[in-house]
């Protein structure tokens, strides 16, 4: 227990720059006390003590305003900043080193009793106010913009942004000790387009306008100069000599 909370202690210091002391992490971060709620729920419900389990779950969430639902599966590292509104499901899974901001959503499709919620692999950063809609995996070292809506698997190494989300981003990374929290540095694909567009119709623009000038201002047409056709020949005449 007291290995678990040196974790805990040492992921904040390096993950939330505002913070100044290990008694501040105690008794002013709701994201590290919804996780004692959580490991002492998650205990009692593999216990098979359901009640209790949901009933310490619930009051984590009223204390703290984080939801975490005991049947979830939550790996060593995980970081919940701010954390009011954050909401995990059943079935949900998180790898290691992962962290999440206020707002998220890790939440389900179906009603039926299976697989509903989606996995996180390791080094996984969610952005404020995102939703995570399925039972799909997020792959490991990737990254989700804030607000954006993901409803389908999520490679690994990729950022995605969006409603729904689109990955922007896919490529290799180098192997980092910390996480990166550079959220907030996502490229907008929207805008990107919109530029697009506004470049293609100053295009189109300084074409009308040469149009129009070259309409304006005609160029004068060169005369033709009229060919000069050959004299027509007369036509031979023979002297016929009457004899008298």
């Amino acid at each position: 227990m007291f290995e678990s909370l040196r974790e805990d202690f040492r992921v904040v210091f390096e993950r939330d720059p505002a913070v100044r002391s290990v008694a501040e992490i105690i008794f002013c971060y709701p994201g590290f006390h919804a996780l004692l709620f959580y490991r002492l729920a998650h205990a009692l419900w593999q216990s098979k003590f359901y009640f209790l389990g949901r009933f310490v779950s619930h009051l984590g969430r009223f204390f703290t305003g984080i939801e975490i639902h005991p049947g979830a599966r939550i790996g060593r590292g995980f970081f919940i900043d701010h954390g009011m509104g954050v909401v995990i499901g059943e079935t949900a899974e998180i790898g290691n080193n992962c962290t999440l901001y206020h707002g998220v959503t890790l939440g389900g499709t179906t009603w039926a009793k299976e697989k509903r919620h989606p996995t996180l692999r390791d080094n996984v950063v969610i952005g404020s106010g995102a939703k995570i809609l399925g039972p799909f995996e997020v792959g490991e070292n990737s990254k989700v913009g804030s607000n954006s809506v993901v409803v389908k698997a999520v490679p690994a190494n990729s950022t995605v942004v969006g409603i729904p989300g689109k990955v922007v981003v896919s490529e290799e990374r180098n192997k980092e000790e910390k996480a990166d929290l550079e959220h907030g540095q996502l490229p907008d694909p929207q805008a990107k387009a919109i530029e697009c567009l506004f470049d293609q119709i100053r295009h189109l623009e300084d074409e009308v306008a040469q149009l129009k000038a070259a309409l304006a201002n005609p160029a004068p047409v060169p005369k033709k100069v009229a060919a000069k056709k050959p004299a027509a020949k007369k036509p031979a005449t023979r002297k016929i000599k009457v004899q008298e």
